[in-house]
């Protein structure tokens, strides 16, 4: 019995012990809940550099006759315009039309450089910039940038400004805490408090998508305002919401300033961005690609097209090659790469890891500047004319025709491309999921090339015998603009 009670009042001591932890573990676990103590000092501190950004823009002219009407803007205005027009001999001259958009903005230069986004400021042609004391002043545009949202303000202050510096934003992680402090519905100096919800955000806004998003509450007017780490660091320039209200839902975006500091540093020096191009045209590598391609997981970026004119093609880059590391960087998923090549110096000779039907090899490319690139991106397919057409077949879900004249002429191909024509596509096939449509051509399988229907099934049974559970093809539009499509092989 004695046994029994000690074995029990053991077992009490180790129960209280447990519970005892369990409490102080809840307690921590709260308070790191509840977040720090108090943001008030880090606030009063960085405060000062956050400004107000008012944009105007005036469109139209001419003065307008004095005469006895409402005030511009009042819902009567546009009745006694019409009345005005009807008596004859009064009509009055268009007047000079304004609009305004609030935003935020910060220093980070004492001189007088100012950090908003671009469409704060859009075609303004007059631009505020007002302190937490009250001061206002004009400011001129050094820099913009329309793809990341970025603009590069200069005033001209009697004294030197509070400025701010940039945090690593690499080094945030979800859950850590960060503070905003804006201009949301113009009630400036406006400070927010939330956590790192996610990183790398694509949110379809443009080519270079990768936000941290928070939970801080970023409204309108919160645009261009800087995002806060704990130390008072800039890690990222709050740009968007995602909000079926038009207010916050406690999903806001902030470009990281990992992305930011190099464009900020190309407007402030050139007045312009000037980022490297490769000039191939990629898209990505899903389950169904990667196991035709042999890659053994989704990795990299699928090369899709070449410009004639850029720098890849006499590297020696070619259609159907994954980029899997690019100067040194691993390029996990296909959207990484465009981000790493723009923030590549234009001119800098680079090591491009490939990998070309399952053999990887290493290609060398000097970068060329994607401004001047631009307007040649899209890439076009080489051929010579198709071979004589040959007897219609069936693969894969598609009816598949060769090339003649009376086909071209249907489906409006170019001369010089070359392949199968696609005249037919099962509507309850993977083909039609992947939105294969008729008058596409197949120029490659399994990145071999076919130029009638009977290649295209014979390398289909080749790619089947081998174990391959998915055929890669090579799918161009009428105009010539290519992308694999990987099709399961039933």
């Amino acid at each position: 019995m004695g046994t029994g009670l000690f074995g029990a009042v053991a077992m009490g001591r180790r129960g209280a012990l447990a519970l005892g932890l369990a409490a102080g573990l809840a307690l921590a676990t709260g308070a790191a809940a509840r977040g720090p103590e108090s943001l008030a000092d880090l606030a009063a501190e960085v405060t000062p550099a956050v400004v107000n950004i008012s944009a105007s823009t005036t469109s139209g002219g001419g003065a307008t006759r004095p005469r006895v009407a409402p005030g511009p803007g009042t819902p009567f205005d546009d009745l006694f315009e019409e009345f005005f027009r009807r008596r004859g001999g009064r009509e009055a001259p268009p007047r000079p039309r304004r609009s305004n958009s609030l935003g935020s903005g910060f220093v980070i230069d004492p001189s007088g450089i100012v950090v908003t986004n671009n469409h704060v400021i859009g075609e303004a042609n007059d631009i505020q910039v007002i302190f937490s004391d009250g001061t206002r002043l004009k400011a001129e545009i050094v820099g913009r940038d329309t793809k990341v949202d970025l603009a590069v303000l200069r005033v001209k202050p009697e004294k030197p400004l509070k400025a701010v510096s940039f945090g690593d934003s690499e080094a945030m992680r979800p859950g850590d805490w960060v503070m905003a402090i804006g201009n949301p519905f113009g009630l400036g100096g406006s400070v927010s408090a939330g956590i790192v919800s996610a990183r790398g955000r694509n949110i379809e806004s443009g080519p270079y998508d990768n936000y941290i998003q928070t939970d801080a509450a970023i409204n309108k007017g919160n645009s261009g305002g800087p995002l806060f780490n704990m130390q008072g660091e800039v890690i990222g320039i709050n740009t968007a919401i995602l909000s079926p209200t038009g207010g916050s839902v406690g999903i806001g975006f902030a470009v990281p300033s990992a992305n930011a500091k190099p464009v900020i540093e190309q407007l402030r020096e050139f007045g312009e961005t000037r980022r490297g191009w490769l000039g191939v045209r990629i898209q990505s590598v899903d389950e169904a690609t990667a196991e035709a391609l042999g890659l053994g997981s989704p990795r990299g970026a699928l090369i899709a097209g070449i410009d004639e004119k850029g720098p890849a093609k006499p590297a020696g880059f070619e259609i159907g090659d994954v980029i899997v590391k690019f100067d040194g960087r691993e390029v996990k998923e296909s959207r990484q790469l465009p981000l790493i090549v723009a923030s590549t110096p234009v001119g800098k000779s680079v090591e491009v890891v490939i990998i070309r039907k399952k053999e990887e090899m290493t290609k060398t490319v000097t970068l060329a500047r994607l401004e001047d690139g631009e307007q040649h991106a899209s890439a076009s397919s080489d051929g010579t004319a198709a071979e004589a057409p040959a007897a219609t077949k069936r693969a894969l879900g598609l009816e598949l025709s060769g090339l003649s004249e009376e086909l071209r002429r249907r489906y409006g191909l170019k001369d010089n491309l070359k392949g199968v024509v696609i005249t037919r596509v099962d509507p309850n096939s993977t083909a039609a999921d992947k939105r294969i449509q008729p008058g596409e051509v197949i120029v490659e399988v399994g990145q071999e090339a076919v130029s009638t229907p009977a290649e295209v099934t014979k390398r289909v049974e080749a790619l089947k015998k081998d174990g391959r559970k998915s055929a890669l093809l090579l799918v161009s539009s009428a105009q010539g603009e290519v992308r694999f499509v990987a099709i399961p092989i039933e």
